[in-house]
């Protein structure tokens, strides 16, 4: 089948593509979303392994009903909100917060320092096992939000859509969450 779609088509037009029977039309949403949900799923989960695993899950799952795609929101938001739902459902097979943080390495959460002196790079590793440490101790609606505004920087608009709740809640839901994260910062810099 001959189309003229490609990376940079609309979302709809690649759907339709696949959709009239065009399957590599798929593989142009895998290189436009699959770093985006990888990363995604990498703040939640935080293990290399785990991230990949369910990145590839949720593609899987999106080839398979991306025919029954409605188009009621965008298609980057569909994954997404599959990608955040994947990522809590692992978390809570895993059910142990200690099993998730001992995959964790640095290049989930660093802090980028540059090249600084050794004395700094400890400082900027420590803070970042802190900051890691205090996001997994949010309660999972609050992590969801703060991770999906702080770091993905998705407005509360995009994260309602994901998470099926109010744009209102959302901005508790941060902002309780900022205040927590905040103060678990303070309480264990203070013993350092």
């Amino acid at each position: 089948m001959e189309d003229n779609i490609n990376i940079n088509s609309e979302d709809k037009d690649i759907i339709e593509s696949f959709i009239k029977g065009n399957r590599s039309a798929f593989n142009l949403i895998i290189l436009k979303y699959q770093k985006k949900i990888y990363w995604v799923t990498r703040k939640f989960v935080l293990n290399h392994d785990d991230a990949d695993d369910i990145t590839q899950e949720v593609f899987v799952k999106l080839y398979k009903s991306l025919s029954d795609f409605r188009g009621e929101s965008a298609l980057y938001t569909y994954i997404y909100k599959m990608a955040v739902n994947y990522s809590l459902n692992h978390i809570k097979k895993t059910k142990t917060t200690s099993s998730v943080t001992k995959g964790l390495d640095d290049e989930a959460f660093r802090i980028k320092s540059g090249e600084k002196n050794p004395d700094e790079n400890y400082d900027n590793k420590l803070n970042s096992g802190i900051i890691k440490e205090a996001i997994q101790s949010l309660p999972e609606q609050q992590r969801t939000v703060f991770t999906l505004r702080f770091y993905e920087e998705l407005s509360y608009e995009e994260i309602a859509k994901i998470t099926n709740t109010s744009v209102g809640g959302l901005k508790a839901n941060y902002f309780h969450a900022f205040k927590k994260i905040r103060t678990i910062i303070k309480e264990k810099t203070k013993r350092i």
